[in-house]
């Protein structure tokens, strides 16, 4: 079987050489499988088990093409031909360990760990090594799986990295501010450790405000920058500032509940159609928040880079709109005209501060336009990268 014979192959060297996991193979109407990880070694047994860390789900085929490497899991996932339920990191890892030795295509994702800023960070790369970096950075309470079909538009002819963010997914949540500038430090130092100084930067919420920062404090490391509904200091509302200083984001050390339903309906509020994406996705997305959120340093970082959204100073000689016009790097805004949690309002004001930006509103899309209208919104970046001056 494919499945015993990559394993046989050993974990070491692998970002799972430390993992201990129980993974559940499910081939529609071919059988089940488990693989059971622990100690750098996996071993695979027929049938189900009790208790699993992830389940994968799909047709024979697809499984033999993903175990082969023949195929991208993430391709197949996205495409609606492979369903992950439970720790999707993991699965995304699995991913990239399958294809590690395999002869497959260049642009198909791997999974790597590098130490930047003191922070074990977790990253996914595709495409081809000599190829123009990208970097994608995701937003708030998600993980890299959220920028997945940008990695897999963008992989085809560019490197494309993109992290887990300290305090998010399956990096390590360190003590920290969790602020815009203490975040844009960290990806430099991500950026000189996987060599991607100079990549565009693409980011989405969080990510965008924490891309807009890189631009503004290293502007050598960035080519460009590509913000998906970013989100910028409130220019309104800033009268509960020395409330919320006061909440100490070590309250989310004690227990929380979140369940699966209630975080399904809370990402589904981010999309002007909810429909329009598959419930397989929702599953895949509220099980990984659940799990991470069960990780004490990680419902601190989550509270903590809450509490920095709404404190980023808006004005002053550090406030974000007086430095806006100081960002250097070329940038295209993309905003959702239907996006509950950064309005589209916020054109007005980028123009008045950056008029040299590009900025496009997208109609009937809420706050993941990468998900929603992957295909208008990844033409859109690929024609904004592609008038870039070429790479010296």
């Amino acid at each position: 079987m494919l499945l015993s014979t990559r394993l046989r192959r050993g974990l070491v060297g692998s970002v799972l050489e430390r993992r201990s996991a129980t993974i559940v193979f499910e081939a529609i109407d071919a059988g089940v499988w488990t693989v059971d990880i622990s100690g750098g070694r996996g071993r695979v047994r027929r049938g189900s088990a009790s208790r699993s860390t992830a389940q994968v789900r799909s047709s024979v085929e697809v499984l033999a093409g993903v175990v082969s490497g023949r195929d991208s899991g993430v391709q197949a996932f996205l495409d609606g031909r492979l369903t992950v339920r439970g720790d999707l990191a993991l699965a995304l890892q699995l991913d990239g360990l399958f294809g590690e030795d395999a002869d497959r295509s260049l642009e198909l994702p791997r999974s790597r760990e590098v130490t930047a800023m003191g922070v074990r960070t977790l990253y996914l790369e595709a495409g081809p090594s000599d190829g123009p970096p990208v970097l994608l950075l995701h937003g708030l309470g998600a993980t890299n799986a959220s920028m997945l079909p940008v990695l897999a538009d963008l992989a085809v002819d560019h490197r494309v990295l993109a992290p887990d963010s300290p305090g998010f997914g399956a990096s390590d949540a360190p003590k920290g501010p969790y602020s815009p500038a203490w975040f844009a430090a960290w990806v430099e130092a991500f950026q000189r450790e996987t060599g991607s100084r100079g990549a565009v930067v693409v980011g989405n919420s969080l990510g965008g405000r924490i891309a807009l920062e890189c631009g503004l404090t290293h502007p050598d490391s960035v080519r460009a920058l590509v913000l998906l509904t970013p989100s910028p200091a409130f220019r309104r509302l800033r009268q509960y500032v020395p409330m919320v200083r006061l909440l100490s984001p070590e309250l989310a050390r004690l227990p929380l509940p979140l369940t699966h339903r209630l975080v399904v309906e809370g990402i589904r509020v981010m999309f002007s159609d909810p429909d329009r994406l598959p419930r397989a996705w929702y599953d895949a997305a509220a099980d990984e928040a659940v799990r991470v959120f069960r990780l004490r340093g990680h419902r601190v970082a989550f509270f903590s880079c809450a509490r920095q959204i709404y404190l980023d100073e808006a004005y002053g000689r550090h406030g974000f709109w007086q430095r806006l016009p100081g960002l250097l790097p070329p940038a295209l805004f993309v905003w959702g005209d239907r996006d509950r949690l950064v309005p589209s309002s916020f054109a007005r004001h980028v123009a008045d501060c950056l008029p040299s930006a590009g900025q496009i509103v997208l109609e009937d899309c809420g706050h993941v336009p990468q998900f929603e209208h992957p295909a208008e919104t990844m033409a859109m970046v690929r024609a904004f990268i592609e008038q870039l001056a070429p790479v010296s």
